[in-house]
């Protein structure tokens, strides 16, 4: 029950609600739920490198510049690749070098990533293992 303080008459109804019980309900059941609610835990499981001393390979790699314009155009080494035939070919006869060249892709600033995300998809499904990005201080910006 209410307690009428307002100077008006005894028989009038009470117009207002005494939202104090309702907030302490919601907090409660707010608490409550916070409480239960399991902790999400994400995990990525990588497989990290152990320390294994390897001796330095004796012969050097040898480094391919890959760049990608900002059209999509393709360079291997500075000249221009027309087709992706002709780049998978590229990519299969780095893949089969022993050892293999390391591959330094270098995406102009301007570029689209489908056109990245294609050449990088290239390099995988052919078994390009050492490849990876330059260039890096142009996004600096």
């Amino acid at each position: 029950m209410a307690m009428n303080v307002g100077g008006g008459k005894d028989d009038e109804p009470m117009m207002e609600i005494n939202t104090t019980p309702l907030i302490d309900v919601m907090l409660v059941l707010l608490v409550m739920l916070i409480i239960t609610i399991p902790i999400q835990t994400q995990a990525v499981k990588l497989d990290m490198p152990q320390n294994v001393q390897t001796p330095p390979p004796e012969v050097e790699p040898q480094v391919v510049d890959l760049e990608l314009d900002f059209d999509g155009t393709v360079f291997w080494n500075g000249v221009a690749v027309p087709n992706t035939a002709l780049l998978d070919e590229y990519l299969k006869a780095a893949a089969a070098q022993d050892p293999q060249p390391e591959i330094h892709l270098k995406p102009n600033r301007l570029v689209k990533y489908d056109y990245v995300a294609k050449v990088l998809a290239a390099a995988q499904r052919l078994g390009v293992t050492r490849i990876g990005f330059v260039g890096n201080e142009q996004y600096m910006d």
